[in-house]
């Protein structure tokens, strides 16, 4: 059984060096244990962790802004893939976006990470466009965009009357 619960100061090295390892591979560390306790310590972020009993097997995090979030990073460990967890990772913070009002999530994947592209398709991202050099002057990154309110188009202003009239 897999549980997920927000992300703990103790759980930072894991999460960064998970980052590194799946994530970041390549690239050179962004995100570092202090890079990751500080996205935890800020009110407009949203760290999450999976754990497989004891052990640490998935993270998440997304920042939140007035209408949309990004999320920053969502990785799974190797031997846990295809179990569900990144969907049960997404389904939270979803849920967590739902209630804050936010409107559409956004994403970046290096474009050519195929399986990344189709398990974010899968839970109903499209894609956008592709920025060169994205990921530190070498590669190409895919922005993605999910829609949480059937109309997401903006309104005459952000926050702005009308912005809530479409929520699922």
């Amino acid at each position: 059984m897999t549980e997920i619960r927000l992300a703990r100061a103790a759980d930072a090295r894991v999460m960064a060096v998970m980052s590194r390892e799946l994530i970041e591979a390549g690239l050179g560390w962004r995100w570092t244990p202090a890079r990751v306790r500080s996205a935890m310590r800020d009110p407009e972020t949203n760290a999450i962790v999976a754990c497989a009993g004891a052990r640490p097997v998935g993270f998440a995090v997304m920042q939140y802004g007035e209408s949309s979030a990004h999320l920053l990073l969502l990785a799974v460990a190797a031997d846990c893939r295809r179990r569900g967890i990144g969907q049960a990772l997404w389904e939270w913070l979803l849920a967590s976006a739902r209630v804050a009002g936010i409107a559409e999530v956004r994403l970046e994947l290096r474009a050519g990470n195929t399986g990344a592209r189709r398990f974010y398709r899968r839970l109903g991202c499209v894609e956008g466009a592709t920025v060169l050099g994205y990921y530190a002057g070498v590669e190409a990154a895919l922005q993605m965009r999910c829609a949480l309110r059937r109309d997401t188009s903006p309104g005459p202003a952000a926050g702005g009357a009308g912005e809530d009239s479409h929520t699922r």
